[in-house]
């Protein structure tokens, strides 16, 4: 399976492919960040993030969006931008009948790293180790975006394939 992971932002909007199953080897498709002025209105900004994701999903074809799941923070103008931004790469993926699944910062630590709780540090440390990189991408937003998609390849296809299940049993064909 191919995974566009999306770490949403206006300013720096994370973007990682990976591609992977289930306990299999993970290898990283591409990696990078879409880039915007903060001094350019909010409106610029998010046809620049949507022409960025658009060009990704054009030359990476994934099978499915991984977007990090909005949360309430202290700062309300951050949490304004990065769900704005996150509308974004829901609309795009959306638009071309990609499976967009939400997965929360500690749902993403828990799964790359074992921990919650874990640190920016530690996060690029395992996607570095999982991917068998050289060095920890950087910018963090890059490589968040990675621990996204490996999070939605180990996590999400499973809960994909449970909630069929269920919904299987709950309404059987006959």
């Amino acid at each position: 399976m191919r995974v566009l992971g999306v770490d949403p932002g206006l300013t720096r909007c994370g973007l990682g492919v990976v591609d992977g199953a289930p306990g299999r080897p993970l290898r990283m498709a591409a990696v990078g960040v879409v880039r915007t002025a903060a001094d350019d209105g909010v409106g610029a900004r998010l046809v620049a993030i949507e022409r960025g994701i658009e060009a990704w999903l054009d030359e990476h074809r994934p099978e499915a969006v991984a977007v990090e799941r909005v949360f309430s923070q202290h700062n309300v103008r951050t949490v304004m931008g990065t769900a704005q931004a996150s509308a974004v790469a829901i609309l795009c993926a959306s638009r071309r009948g990609l499976p967009v699944h939400l997965h929360t910062p500690s749902e993403v630590k828990a799964a790359v790293t074992g921990s919650g709780r874990a640190d920016k540090a530690q996060v690029g440390a395992m996607v570095t180790r999982l991917l068998r990189l050289d060095a920890p991408p950087k910018p963090a937003d890059a490589a968040d975006a990675l621990a996204l998609a490996i999070c939605h390849i180990w996590r999400g296809t499973a809960t994909g394939r449970l909630q069929q299940a269920v919904a299987a049993h709950a309404h059987p064909r006959g």
